[in-house]
């Protein structure tokens, strides 16, 4: 009886789906003792763009961090488009997860949520990747509509908050607009690895309730 092929077994020159538990700066491994899996590639990528931006997203140089030849890269990506198209696709499943967690706090008080939001939108863990995202959006269509889905979620979670915390409609968007632009300046304006201390934090939070 000859042996079923393994349904998760990957086809060459195509892409698989990745998982939904992909840290966005991973600490890559020096050494190979497994074989390389479509998460290992992501995962590469991730620190790559980093690291050096999209010009470091190279075959060559991807293959390097991996320790792996060529041949194991083109077994799950038929070029290196389709990689970009993969890292992008994978990008925008780990910030929609974040964002729509926004949407399902409900329950919690506005001024909770905004806190919430607000730490996340400048959390130095993020930044290089996505300070890189939003440039290569600039040149990149499909990079710009996967920021621009992630980005609405923000503002209407964040809008939402406003209108729970009882600002009329147009208060309530222009105020969300305000504090999600002021989280988007400071990923380029800050130092990598930096951010405001917790009393500037909420210093910005009282100075947006103002009425």
């Amino acid at each position: 009886m000859g042996t079923k092929p393994d349904a998760t077994a990957a086809t060459p020159g195509r892409t698989r789906r990745t998982s939904t538990n992909r840290r966005m700066l991973p600490v890559m491994a020096t050494a190979r003792d497994r074989p390389t899996s479509l998460d290992d590639w992501i995962d590469a990528g991730f620190a790559l763009l980093a690291e050096g931006g999209t010009n470091a997203l190279r075959i060559g140089r991807l293959c390097d961090r991996l320790h792996v030849t060529k041949g194991s890269f083109y077994w799950h990506f038929s070029d290196i488009q389709a990689y970009r198209a993969a890292l992008v696709e994978a990008w925008g499943d780990v910030r929609d997860r974040e964002r729509r967690r926004f949407a399902t706090m409900q329950d919690v008080p506005p001024r909770q949520r905004m806190r919430v939001m607000m730490e996340a939108l400048v959390n130095p863990s993020h930044w290089a990747v996505e300070r890189v995202m939003r440039t290569w959006a600039i040149a990149d269509d499909e990079v710009a509509d996967k920021v621009r889905q992630s980005d609405r979620r923000v503002l209407a979670a964040l809008q939402q908050a406003f209108l729970d915390e009882g600002f009329p409609d147009d208060e309530a968007a222009l105020r969300s607009t305000i504090m999600f632009s002021a989280g988007v300046g400071l990923l380029h304006a800050a130092d990598p690895g930096q951010t405001a201390p917790p009393e500037v934090r909420e210093h910005f939070l009282a100075f947006m309730l103002r009425r």
